[in-house]
């Protein structure tokens, strides 16, 4: 069933855009699944389930915490994580840094944009993003890797809403590549678009979709 499912997303994806599975409260059997379908990259969104599957499951599994982080979890996954999705704040970015010192690698993270209509979901603005960009405490950072923007557009069925906000968060990319990463090559992502959206967010600039219930089924 999983292995099915998955491959039906699959085909609905080009090569070059990840699929990340998105495997919160499913059980680590659904994930093994997965990985024997192929599977390498899982997207996980509070640190403590993350944590506690990364060690009942192959090492070669690329993990991506996609949710909500506080800096005092960060420390639990520090070793580990592949990609850190969700980072909205300057504190943030900080902690991380000191703990992927810590750990002795350099951790990749995403920075999360406010792109919908709704007051439930986290993230930055352009000019709060510029403003930490600009700052000496981010310069100082020497363990963090920018490598792209990441947003959830508003929970809607209006597709012409959503395909604007998608717009939106490319046209943020286009910019901070543009005036800060021009010579970064790591600075490539933009991760948007989940199970109800993802082919209108890989129309509109994707390099990384989230997809759970397209995958493993409902909750």
């Amino acid at each position: 069933m999983i292995q099915t499912q998955l491959n039906l997303v699959r085909a609905q994806i080009p090569e070059q855009v990840t699929l990340i599975a998105v495997s919160k409260t499913k059980p680590v059997s659904d994930l093994q699944a997965a990985y024997d379908a192929g599977q390498r990259h899982f997207g996980e969104n509070k640190v403590q389930e993350m944590v506690e599957k990364a060690a009942q499951l192959p090492a070669d599994i690329h993990w991506h915490l996609i949710g909500h982080l506080q800096t005092n979890k960060v420390k639990y996954m520090a070793t580990f994580v592949h990609l850190i999705h969700g980072v909205d704040s300057l504190k943030l970015l900080q902690e991380i840094d000191k703990q992927a010192k810590k750990a002795g690698r350099t951790q990749d993270v995403l920075l999360q944009f406010y792109i919908a209509q709704e007051d439930t979901k986290f993230g930055l603005d352009l000019q709060e993003a510029q403003e930490i960009l600009d700052s000496i405490e981010f310069q100082q950072l020497k363990r963090i890797q920018v490598c792209g923007v990441m947003g959830m557009a508003s929970n809607t069925s209006d597709e012409k809403q959503v395909a604007r906000e998608f717009a939106a968060l490319k046209n943020i990319f286009g910019t901070l590549q543009n005036k800060y990463f021009q010579e970064k090559p790591a600075f490539k992502e933009i991760s948007m678009g989940m199970s109800g959206d993802y082919q209108l967010a890989i129309q509109n600039g994707s390099t990384m979709v989230r997809v759970g219930s397209k995958i493993f089924g409902g909750r």
